[in-house]
C-alpha cells in the first residue's frame, strides 16, 4: 500500500462527500457505476427532470441505495411541481421512487427565504435534505452577503448540506463564464459557513483541482459525471498529475519535473 496518501473517511462520512449526477444512464450503466465506485459516492442526483422521463428509475434507485448511496431527484423537478402548486404530488412522486434524500432549489423560480426554509423543514421530517444556492442564469448576480445569509438560514432550517450552484456546465454561480472560480466570493463564504457543510458543484477537472488545493482531499464536491468519479478520487489522493505533489512532504518536491 502507498504511504503518505491523504486520509479519507469511510461512509457515512461528514467530509470528502461526493455527489454524482445521473442524467439518464441505463440500468446496466448504473449497476456498473455502483459496483465500480459505490464506496466513493455519497449522493446520487437524478439530474433536473430526467427521472420523470426515464424508464426503470425505481430499479436504479434500489441499485444505488444497495451500495449505501443516498438518492434524490434534481431540484429543478421540485420547482416544476411547486410552480404548478403540486407540492403534495411531488412528495408522492419521490416517495413512490423510493428516494431517501431531497434537493430544494430556487434556481428557476422565485421563492422567498421563508418559503424555501418551510419546504426544507417539512422535507427533513422524512428525507436527508440538501439545498442549492444560486440562480441557473448567468446574468443573475448574488452578492456574497446573500449567499451567506441563504446558506445560514437553510442550514438552520435542517439542510444537511448547502450546495454552491454551478450547473452541469460549471459556468454560473460560484464560477465565471470561463469556468474559473469566483475566488473573492468563495473566500467570503468560507469566512462564515463551515466548509464541511458546503458541497461545491465542480463538474470540470480544473474546478475539482482548484477546490482540492484550497480545502484538501476532504472537500465536498458535486455534479460529478459518472465517468469522472474514479478520476476525481485520484485527484483527491494525489494520484494524478494535477495534484501529484500537493500532499507530499516538502522534501519530495526535489523530484518535481
Amino acid at each position: 500500500m502507498l504511504d503518505l496518501l491523504p486520509g479519507r473517511e469511510a461512509k457515512p462520512r461528514n467530509s470528502g462527500v461526493t455527489m454524482v449526477m445521473d442524467k439518464g444512464i441505463g440500468i446496466r450503466e448504473a449497476q456498473d457505476l455502483a459496483e465500480t465506485a459505490g464506496p466513493l459516492i455519497d449522493f446520487l442526483k437524478l439530474g433536473f427532470g430526467t427521472s420523470y422521463v426515464s424508464q426503470k428509475v425505481k430499479e436504479k434507485v434500489k441499485i444505488y441505495q444497495s451500495h449505501n448511496i443516498k438518492v434524490y431527484v434534481g431540484g429543478t423537478l421540485l420547482e416544476a411541481f411547486l410552480v404548478r402548486g403540486q407540492f403534495e404530488d411531488y412528495l408522492h412522486y419521490i416517495d413512490n421512487l423510493g428516494c431517501d434524500a431531497a434537493e430544494v432549489s430556487d434556481g428557476c423560480i422565485k421563492l422567498s427565504s421563508e418559503e424555501k426554509c418551510r419546504i426544507i423543514e417539512q422535507l427533513t421530517k422524512h428525507y436527508t435534505v440538501v439545498s442549492e444556492i444560486g440562480a441557473k442564469e448567468a446574468g443573475i448576480i448574488m452578492e456574497a452577503e446573500e449567499w451567506i445569509s441563504s446558506m445560514r438560514n437553510e442550514l438552520d432550517a435542517g439542510s444537511s448540506f448547502v450546495i454552491g450552484e454551478a450547473r452541469e456546465s460549471g459556468t454560473v454561480g460560484i464560477y465565471g463564464k470561463n469556468g474559473s472560480a469566483d475566488v473573492a466570493l468563495i473566500e467570503q463564504i468560507l469566512e462564515h459557513i463551515p466548509a464541511k457543510k458546503i458541497i461545491w458543484e465542480a463538474p470540470l477537472k480544473q474546478q475539482q483541482t482548484w477546490f482540492i488545493r484550497l480545502l484538501g482531499a476532504g472537500v465536498n464536491l458535486g455534479n460529478i459525471a459518472p465517468t469522472e468519479i474514479v478520476a476525481l478520487e485520484t485527484l483527491r489522493l494525489g494520484l494524478r498529475g494535477d495534484t501529484f505533489f500537493d500532499f507530499l512532504p516538502e522534501d519530495f518536491k526535489k523530484f518535481k519535473l
